[in-house]
């Protein structure tokens, strides 16, 4: 299963907790210092809250494409570089509490786009 990544950095993370899981009717997937996601099933979303500064509006961190295999990861590496797009590989990489593989494009407003699927959970966080 595929599903479009949201990943928010809000200054409020437990109020945005709150306020999106009574918008979506799901409490968060994963809750760690600084970091809660939502598997939401109906719209397929993956929902990402990073903790920013507390006096900063939300702004988004990044996009992505979540994806049920490496070999998906891989696929879409090869087609992106096909098309022209600079692609950045991290294999085996630690983010959201999670062990990834990844590879990154950017759209024409630099807005960051990962294709990533999960390996494994994790315990430390780095950013991405």
């Amino acid at each position: 299963m595929s599903r479009v990544q949201l990943a928010l950095r809000v200054s409020d993370l437990d109020g945005s907790i709150a306020f999106y899981s009574s918008l979506f009717g799901v409490e968060p997937a994963k809750r760690r210092p600084g970091y809660a996601n939502f598997a939401i099933a109906e719209p397929p979303l993956k929902l990402v809250l990073i903790e920013g500064d507390a006096d900063r509006l939300t702004v988004m961190d990044h996009l992505g494409v979540e994806v049920g295999t490496t070999a998906e990861v891989d696929d879409a590496t090869e087609r992106l570089s096909a098309l022209g797009l600079f692609t950045q590989v991290e294999d085996d990489t630690t983010c959201c509490y999670a062990l990834q593989d990844k590879v990154w494009v950017h759209g024409p407003g630099q807005e960051p786009w990962e294709v990533y699927t999960v390996t494994a959970d994790a315990c430390r966080v780095t950013t991405g």
